[in-house]
């Protein structure tokens, strides 16, 4: 396994951020050559942290289905989350463009996974990565910053009724008036949003489920393939919902929920 702790840098200038990288290594034994799908992994945390239950353990079940993954620290508050999450996502998709060939990337399955405030993140990524501001940022093209799909965990998504409000405070502070509208993604789904697999439980206390009903409707609207699965219980940070996810506190397994990896990984496959 290539396992390495990357600093995220834009424009030359080295972040807070950190890649943390669970590639397949080109064995001659084992490997063929073939090239691999890579899933670039934002754990949750209401951008005041980045949780460990949304974090390795998804990495591994993602090795463990034959994907590379990654797993991104990106910057939370107190310092200034908007927008440098966002265009630390951006910088770490440029990265595994860059290195397809020699980490074995198949370069038309780059996909984003979020968990909670991490689910937002990637879907604010897979509405916004078309911007030509940004690719010139970060001297690419937007052909360089395209995400292949986004799979969003129980997504916070809405900063209407059904809002985590924790999540828009450490995200947007003072910015909350400017940048409402622009980080409520359900009114912001566009043709070039990705292809999108999406999960989240009935009883998530959280993060309601409208969260996802509403962009999964939006999705829909805009005509961009959506497979949604709504199971009927579990809690909010459920990660793998399996032991990969069990908490010291006892909490994040959910047997019923673990079927969401194999169907993931389905989906991948049909991409």
């Amino acid at each position: 396994m290539i396992h390495k702790e990357i600093p995220v840098t834009i424009n030359g200038k080295e972040t807070d951020a950190r890649l943390y990288t669970y590639f397949w290594s080109n064995s001659e034994e084992l490997y063929d050559g073939r090239k691999r799908p890579c899933v670039l992994i934002c754990p949750g945390g209401a951008y005041r942290m980045t949780s460990d239950r949304e974090a390795e353990g998804v990495a591994v079940k993602f090795m463990d289905m034959g994907c590379h993954a990654a797993v991104l620290r990106y910057t939370t508050a107190p310092s200034e989350v908007f927008p440098d999450a966002f265009l630390e996502v951006a910088a770490c998709v440029k990265m595994l463009r860059e290195n397809a060939e020699k980490w074995y990337i198949d370069t038309e399955k780059i996909l984003i996974q979020g968990s909670s405030a991490g689910g937002h993140l990637a879907a604010m990524y897979g509405t916004y990565w078309n911007n030509e501001k940004l690719a010139e940022i970060l001297d690419t093209t937007v052909e360089e910053l395209r995400p292949n799909g986004q799979i969003l965990s129980y997504p916070v998504i809405t900063t209407g009724k059904f809002r985590h409000k924790d999540t828009f405070r450490n995200l947007l502070g003072d910015l909350w008036d400017e940048f409402k509208g622009t980080c409520s993604l359900e009114w912001n789904v566009s043709e070039n949003t990705p292809n999108t697999f999406i999960w989240h439980t009935f009883t998530d206390a959280t993060v309601p489920v409208e969260n996802s009903l509403m962009y999964v409707q939006a999705l829909v609207k805009a005509d961009i393939p959506v497979e949604f699965h709504l199971f009927p219980e579990g809690e909010h940070g459920l990660g793998t919902a399996t032991q990969l996810s069990l908490g010291a506190d006892g909490r994040g397994v959910q047997r019923q929920c673990a079927r969401w990896m194999p169907l993931v990984k389905a989906w991948i496959d049909t991409l």
